[in-house]
């Protein structure tokens, strides 16, 4: 597995560490067959031991990181983005300015509370995005899917890779390439591989990149 920070290529079964905006453009138009991210909620989040998420206090990467999205995912697919209620205007927006219909809706309920504020936040959502007319799958999901906790422990918005297998089963083909520009820990990547699928994943930070590098040698 590759995981060095160099000009990047479409090789699979990688994590790159880089800035996905700069990355993306580097990579083939419709080479890669599914999308599944959980990109910064614009919130400036900090967990309760003080970690953060590069950039999620600005919004100037959100418009040109989809636009990327639509350019690289093939023709009829589908991609899937985690996003934060709080600024889900600016999210749809930037689906829709790249080119994406919205599709479908995931709502993630939780046994906890991770917040609370107003009121106390015991779920997640994603929206399901197409680009072009992508078929019906085989076996339609439902769009609440219990979430389970991942403790956290390898990034302050760890998912759980339990919630991340029935979408990659479901929406990428079984020899397909699941890109996840804002890869984190490598959830994603790691949900992947266990599918049988091909992965790509992007990720800024070079201390989530070295622990999700470090997560996805365990099971080569």
């Amino acid at each position: 597995m590759d995981t060095q920070s160099q000009t990047p290529s479409i090789r699979r079964n990688t994590i790159i560490n880089g800035d996905c905006l700069k990355v993306m453009p580097e990579l083939p138009s419709r080479s890669v067959h599914f999308i599944l991210t959980d990109p910064p909620y614009l919130i400036n989040y900090k967990s309760r031991d003080g970690r953060k998420v590069p950039n999620d206090n600005n919004e100037t990467w959100l418009k040109p990181a989809f636009i990327q999205m639509y350019r690289v995912l093939k023709q009829n697919s589908f991609c899937i983005s985690f996003y934060g209620y709080r600024h889900a205007d600016k999210f749809i927006d930037a689906y829709r300015s790249a080119g994406f219909r919205i599709i479908g809706h995931f709502t993630f309920p939780k046994r906890y509370t991770s917040s609370k504020g107003f009121i106390r936040a015991q779920h997640e959502c994603a929206h399901l995005l197409a680009k072009g007319s992508p078929q019906q799958p085989d076996y339609t999901i439902g769009d609440v899917i219990d979430w389970t906790y991942s403790c956290n422990k390898l990034h302050p918005t760890q998912k759980p890779v339990s919630v991340l297998q029935p979408l990659i089963d479901t929406f990428c083909p079984p020899d397909g390439l699941v890109l996840d520009p804002f890869a984190g820990s490598g959830s994603t990547l790691l949900a992947a591989r266990m599918l049988g699928r091909s992965y790509l994943g992007i990720e800024l930070d070079p201390g989530y990149h070295a622990t999700a590098a470090k997560r996805l040698e365990i099971i080569a």
